[in-house]
């Protein structure tokens, strides 16, 4: 898909403290496409009480049991198709574009069980995450969401998505724009 001029690709979402819905309170999310027809992304610091072994028994796909400690959890990705997984991971090389959606020239988001098969062997990406689910927004709702000043954007960056500890994420991307959300007021306004 096309990048409109003023998509959020390859950003991060942050939760303004006032955001009380329980689906993302709280949540660091990474904008996998943003275009006229919506956005479409995965909350990158909710993981699940699931660990990712428990995915490859349901699942029947065999695995190492050397997980790294951040790719061994499941991750809430949000409300949406909850029983559908997805795979924001680093690539090189060609990708199999039936399956996979590039996102960067080097991070896609993949649906396909090959490539949790070869996650599982230990052949798969440098940097994966693993969730259930995704965040969504019809055409226009994220830009209103912003200008309700719901969401703060970051630039997103590798070493936030896929080597931060999860329960730093959040403050890992508010950092990067200079932001202290403890600082912030519960009640949002205009100047």
């Amino acid at each position: 898909m096309l990048m409109t001029k003023s998509s959020l690709r390859n950003t991060l979402l942050i939760a303004m403290p006032q955001l009380e819905d329980e689906n993302f309170s709280g949540s660091v999310i990474y904008i996998c496409e943003h275009n006229e027809d919506g956005a479409m992304g995965l909350i990158i610091n909710r993981p699940l009480s699931v660990p990712l072994h428990e995915l490859f028994n349901k699942t029947g796909i065999a695995y190492q049991s050397q997980l790294d400690e951040l790719s061994a959890s499941i991750l809430y990705g949000g409300p949406v198709d909850i029983e559908h997984g997805f795979i924001l991971h680093t690539f090189t090389g060609e990708l199999d574009e039936r399956a996979s959606i590039p996102v960067t020239h080097d991070i896609a988001l993949t649906s396909s069980r090959e490539l949790l098969e070869d996650m599982g062997q230990g052949n798969g990406p440098q940097y994966a995450l693993v969730s259930l689910g995704y965040a969504g927004w019809g055409p226009g709702q994220l830009e209103q969401e912003l200008a309700d000043n719901a969401w703060l954007n970051s630039p997103a960056d590798k070493i936030i998505l896929f080597q931060t500890p999860y329960e730093q994420r959040l403050e890992r991307a508010c950092t990067r724009i200079g932001v202290d959300l403890a600082m912030l007021s519960h009640e949002a306004g205009h100047a």
